[in-house]
């Protein structure tokens, strides 16, 4: 039986190409996010600062928040191999 996979959350903003690439990531290893555009959404802008996140993408596994497009670490987070 597979563990589920943890909620992953990606913040992100028009024209931003770490965002593009996360969301490659994400479709290349069949992983289900929710997208939040930070500009259209204050509240999820300031949720993403008080994280010490002054820009996006920033990725949020489960209750681990990863600021800028950091693949080892997003890999890390949700068990995938090389």
């Amino acid at each position: 039986m597979s563990t589920p996979q943890k909620r992953v959350v990606l913040f992100t903003a028009p024209g931003c190409h770490w965002c593009t690439k996360a969301k490659a990531f994400f479709k290349r290893h069949q992983i289900k996010h929710k997208a939040i555009d930070i500009s259209r959404d204050l509240s999820a802008k300031r949720d993403c600062e008080s994280h010490g996140c002054r820009g996006v993408p920033v990725v949020m596994v489960g209750s681990r928040w990863i600021c800028g497009f950091d693949e080892n670490k997003i890999r890390q987070e949700l068990g995938i191999k090389g």
